[in-house]
């Protein structure tokens, strides 16, 4: 018997160092494969059902199939990497290659970036797009943070931010008056407020559906979407198209690794890219119709369509004082004038 137990006991020590050998030979095969493949990190704040995450994911489907033997692209939504800053600041080190950026947070790194935070900078969403599509407009913008460590390498559609109240519909700045309207936190919006007549009530978004339904805020401003799928539509049953900002998210990349790529390689991200921007901006025009018809029909909201002359020239103070304070981005601006001119605002 205890010849039989050392044999037992020899055969199972070998299967185990067998399986051990076959384990480390995995590992060290899996480890030669991401060697050969580099893993690109993408990071972004919405959830899997918006528009910019069925984009990138389109972008990282191409780059896999297109030069997958050299590198693996992975998604990471709902701040999984972390905060809008947290991603800049890792995109900007290289910890991560890619992420999505508001235009609030590129501002702190070059002013160029201030001027799309402008309120009716736009005349109407056809002028925004032309403007967002003419790189000798947004190319000077998106290199201006090279020095930073990160580049913007294509620009994704928020929308237009619009009115939206709960008892008072908004047809003039003289309907504003008096009433508390939540904006972002930040000072050109407080002062635009001001310039209309309203009281701005910065607070977190996170924070509006509660001070709509408590009475403790009179209205907000943001996209359709804001309406659904943050459910501001069961209070606010009044949305006015003032179209008074168009702010654009950024999708910025790290200047090594986009620098280190070879030109073959550089050339199928920047198509990914393109990709990204196409798909994107047809992903937003759905999701916008489909918000706009469910708060129509299952919210009751009113979609109203003022004429945006008067708060144009409410806000003119402040463009001039923008202008001032930054002369740099007086060129830019008046480019977007011209597109103005010939893509007007349309009234429905």
């Amino acid at each position: 018997m205890k010849i039989f137990r050392k044999i037992f006991i020899k055969m199972f020590t070998c299967f185990l160092f067998s399986c051990f050998i076959l384990l480390a030979s995995s590992i060290l095969s899996g480890c030669q494969s991401t060697e050969r493949q580099r893993i690109v990190r993408i990071g972004h704040n919405q959830s899997t059902s918006h528009p910019i995450h069925i984009a990138l994911t389109a972008f990282k489907d191409y780059i896999n199939e297109t030069v997958g033997d050299r590198y693996v692209v992975e998604v990471y939504p709902s701040e999984l990497l972390g905060s809008q800053t947290d991603m800049v600041q890792l995109t900007q080190t290289g910890a991560i290659d890619y992420c999505v950026a508001s235009n609030a947070i590129l501002e702190t790194f070059s002013k160029n970036y201030e001027i799309f935070n402008l309120p009716y900078l736009f005349a109407s969403a056809d002028a925004y797009h032309h403007v967002m599509d003419d790189s000798d407009i947004t190319g000077p913008i998106f290199r201006s943070t090279q020095k930073a460590g990160f580049t913007a390498v294509t620009w994704l559609d928020a929308g237009t931010r619009n009115f939206y109240t709960v008892n008072r519909p908004i047809t003039s700045p003289a309907d504003l008056k008096g009433l508390k309207i939540r904006v972002q936190q930040s000072p050109t919006n407080i002062e635009m407020m001001r310039l209309l007549g309203g009281s701005a009530t910065p607070m977190g978004f996170g924070d509006v559906y509660t001070a709509l339904q408590s009475n403790i805020i009179d209205g907000a401003e943001n996209n359709e979407m804001a309406l659904t799928d943050n459910g501001h539509g069961d209070v606010c049953k009044y949305y006015s198209y003032d179209m008074h900002q168009m702010v654009p998210d950024i999708l910025i990349g790290n200047n090594v690794f986009i620098e280190e790529m070879t030109e073959e390689d550089r050339a199928v991200f920047e198509a990914g890219y393109q990709l990204v921007n196409r798909v994107e901006r047809e992903e937003w025009e759905k999701a916008v119709e489909n918000a706009r018809e469910k708060a129509a029909t299952k919210q009751n909201v009113q979609f109203l369509y003022p004429d945006q002359t008067p708060f144009v020239e409410a806000c003119a103070p402040l463009h001039q004082s923008v202008l001032q304070k930054n002369p740099a981005i007086q060129p830019i601006y008046d480019a977007i004038q011209e597109y103005n001119t010939h893509y007007p605002a349309v009234i429905e």
